[in-house]
């Protein structure tokens, strides 16, 4: 072996060497990242088997998150969409943080880190509203004594073998309705509510398709489940959810609550380490380790926001 490379290299066991020249701060952030990638798996595939096993009352994330802020109409997964484009660009610019705090340029880590911290900002306030807007609700829905609630929205309700359509005070049978046959809604008791399949039905030509949620009138409707003692609920918490089963609600807020955890501490994190670039301190240090470090942590953090975005909204 090469004398001059074993005089670089200290005595084993004493200290001082640097293995593949990572720092002992860079070996303990990898260790808490990989732990961290455990619990979030472990939160993803606990999420996908109470998919699994509640599938027929799970409700379907593009029918749920479809509002933007200040547009009307339904635009489906649009406002994740550019929560998670924001995310990753913020990703980008630590990146550019990073590779300047190498070349010691103090002032283009300044501008860069700034921009991080403005990316997660908005990637938390986006994250309020969705929040916001899913625990305020829709449009209801009905509560069963399953663990189930089944959607208010337009022009009909049904059970698992027929379905109805409200029209002129009595209840039609939607195979029967080109005949003109109609059920008395006081003898329509027998419904099993926590058997609903999911129908969708245009107010102007009664036009059906199959779907996976079911949809209630609004007015008609309600006021007929109410006469027949059902409670109805808005919104989504803990213990309710008018989206569908509980259990959604119950995931969404601890994953991506759990998630927006960590884009809080990283944003408290950067704007910590800008203070200190501001200050000169890694500048007298020699070196921006501690930008390099903080930056692994935002990567993984960017990297589990698209694996909870896969896997909770898009599957």
């Amino acid at each position: 072996m090469d004398e001059a490379l074993i005089k670089d290299h200290k005595p084993a066991w004493k200290g001082g060497d640097l293995p593949y020249k990572a720092s002992y701060g860079k070996l303990m952030m990898w260790f808490f990242l990989i732990t961290d990638t455990l619990t979030f798996s472990a939160f993803l595939a606990s999420y996908g088997f109470s998919r699994f096993k509640y599938q027929d009352s799970w409700p379907v994330p593009e029918d749920v998150f479809t509002h933007f802020p200040f547009l009307h109409g339904d635009h489906p997964l649009l406002f994740v969409a550019l929560m998670t484009f924001i995310l990753i660009m913020s990703s980008v610019t630590m990146v550019l943080a990073v590779n300047y705090g190498h070349k010691m340029q103090k002032n283009k880590v300044i501008l860069w880190l700034v921009l991080t911290i403005i990316g997660g900002s908005m990637f938390l306030g986006s994250q309020a509203w969705e929040w916001g807007h899913f625990i305020h609700g829709d449009k209801g829905a009905v509560v069963t004594n399953g663990s189930s609630s089944y959607k208010i929205n337009d022009s009909l309700f049904v059970n698992s073998n027929l379905a109805h359509v409200f029209k002129d005070g009595k209840i039609y049978s939607i195979d029967n309705l080109s005949e003109g046959n109609h059920h008395d809604s006081s003898h329509s008791d027998d419904i099993d509510f926590d058997n609903f399949i999911s129908i969708f039905a245009s107010q102007k030509d009664l036009d059906l398709r199959l779907s996976d949620k079911t949809i209630l009138d609004h007015d008609l409707a309600v006021e007929y489940l109410k006469e027949r003692g059902l409670r109805t609920t808005k919104g989504a918490d803990l213990y309710e959810n008018e989206y569908g089963h509980t259990l959604f609600g119950d995931y969404f807020f601890f994953i991506t609550g759990f998630h927006g955890f960590h884009v809080f501490s990283g944003v408290v994190l950067l704007i910590i380490l800008l203070v200190n670039v501001i200050k000169d301190t890694y500048a007298k240090r020699g070196h921006y380790e501690m930008v390099e470090k903080i930056g692994l942590y935002w990567h993984f953090v960017d990297l589990v926001w698209v694996f909870v975005f896969t896997f909770f909204y898009l599957v």
